[in-house]
């Protein structure tokens, strides 16, 4: 299965925010055994670099990044992204973003843990938790 990975859950591996980041860091192994096909969202990189930036140097930051780039393909976000995104009657834009570039990019799925954002969304939505259990 094709799926990306909301923002929340890449800071949750990166951050170590407990009681979230067990189930992330699995799905993050996932991805590094090729058991999952994952993308990022091409703005996940520009949020995580920027909030990471607040508190680490900016060479750790490239560093965090270039691994990501690793493990993870990128979502494109473009014009029809943009467009199919301030069509779709989610309310929170930037999750319609992910939700729109995720279905561009062929993704079956977004992993997210903020499921309520994407009731409109155009891919199915699990929590990292339900997708475990796919797996």
């Amino acid at each position: 299965m094709r799926v990306v990975f909301d923002t929340n859950v890449v800071l949750d591996v990166l951050l170590d925010r407990e009681p979230f980041s067990m189930a992330a860091t699995s799905l993050f192994c996932a991805v590094e055994e090729s058991r999952i096909d994952a993308l990022l969202c091409a703005t996940t990189l520009t949020t995580i670099e920027y909030l990471l930036g607040q508190t680490m140097s900016a060479n750790r930051v490239k560093k965090v990044l270039s691994r990501l780039l690793e493990l993870f393909d990128v979502a494109t976000v473009n014009r029809t992204v943009i467009h199919a995104a301030l069509q779709s009657g989610m309310r929170d834009f930037e999750d319609a973003v992910l939700a729109h570039s995720a279905h561009l990019a062929g993704a079956d799925a977004v992993i997210t843990r903020n499921g309520r954002d994407f009731r409109h969304s155009p891919v199915k939505i699990f929590t990292p938790a339900d997708f475990l259990t796919l797996l």
